[in-house]
């Protein structure tokens, strides 16, 4: 493989790959992640850093068993070099200005003037690649220090508790819409006819049969005329038909028999609309007669809303 992908070709590709994993498995919304965060950067550059180091160690070793080898073996290998890695001098020559690494002839030159035990040191510079690095992290830090502690820039706390706060908003706009997760404080009253027709064949399949098909009160309450055991309006309604009746002598809970919210809403849009229509029959009123406190109040003889300074006599 290292013949078909050299050094310069592997590199960027391993680190392109866990890039592109990163992006895919972490969720960073509209922007990137190394981006919106930063130790993803920093993770991947270590990452990098880690393998350069590798294959610089590599290539060391790969000199010194080099030079260990007998000039027959070098010129087999020096052969089957040139016919598979053409490219190999534009690396070795990147390599070097990386590592700034002496030929093994050239070690005399670099021997200190001190001996420990037989043990001899070559006094060698610095690496680049690892001077660069060790600028970096400087530059880094600065950049960091400035960001966060000069302009107040939000810590990972504050972004927190940031996208918390949003996630809730969020959360309860989704809630206002959507119809599966309606509950009897969002639901609103269906007037079209589409709704109240399909209200009423709800009502029909499993209405019917405890409350009469023109809701006039059969085993179940009379649901056309104004009293109501549970309360009347359309979020008491919902709540009953969703919960279920009085416990032990009411009615079950549809929720957990087959109704999906959207489907409560319209069948008790349908009820409402059957208030006054009078059926033949109807059975005697039970509850107590229920009154919208919401709704604005009017004056009984004119119809206009009551006059909250006028003067009670």
């Amino acid at each position: 493989m290292k013949k078909f992908f050299p050094v310069y070709v592997r590199l960027p590709l391993i680190f392109f790959i866990v890039f592109v994993l990163m992006e895919y498995f972490i969720d960073s919304g509209d922007r990137p992640a190394f981006v919106k965060y930063p130790m993803v950067s920093v993770f991947l550059f270590v990452f990098l850093f880690i393998l350069i180091a590798i294959e610089i160690t590599l290539s060391a070793v790969n000199r010194v068993m080099y030079q260990l080898m007998s000039p027959e073996e070098k010129a087999k290998l020096e052969y089957e070099d040139s016919l598979s890695l053409k490219e190999s001098s534009w690396y070795k020559n990147l390599m070097h200005k990386l590592t700034k690494t002496e030929p093994i002839e050239k070690e005399g030159e670099l021997l200190m003037h001190h001996d420990y035990d037989g043990i001899k040191e070559l006094d060698n510079n610095l690496p680049p690649w690892w001077v660069y690095l060790f600028y970096g992290t400087i530059i880094f830090g600065v950049v960091y220090f400035a960001r966060y502690e000069v302009f107040g820039a939000d810590n990972q706390e504050t972004e927190l508790k940031k996208e918390m706060a949003q996630a809730k908003n969020d959360v309860e706009e989704y809630l206002k819409t959507a119809p599966d997760l309606m509950d009897e404080k969002t639901v609103v009253l269906l007037t079209d006819e589409p709704s109240l027709a399909a209200g009423k064949e709800i009502f029909m399949m499993n209405c019917a049969a405890c409350h009469r098909a023109d809701a006039g009160g059969q085993i179940g309450p009379n649901l056309t005329d104004d009293h109501w055991i549970l309360g009347g309006g359309i979020k008491n309604v919902f709540h009953t038909i969703t919960n279920g009746g009085r416990d032990g002598k009411g009615m079950v809970s549809w929720k957990t028999n087959g109704l999906k919210p959207k489907e409560i809403q319209k069948v008790a849009s349908y009820i409402l609309s059957l208030q006054g229509s009078n059926p033949k029959e109807p059975k005697e009123a039970e509850g107590k007669i229920w009154v919208d406190e919401s709704a604005p109040k009017t004056d009984n003889a004119a119809g206009k809303p009551k006059d909250s300074t006028a003067i009670k006599k």
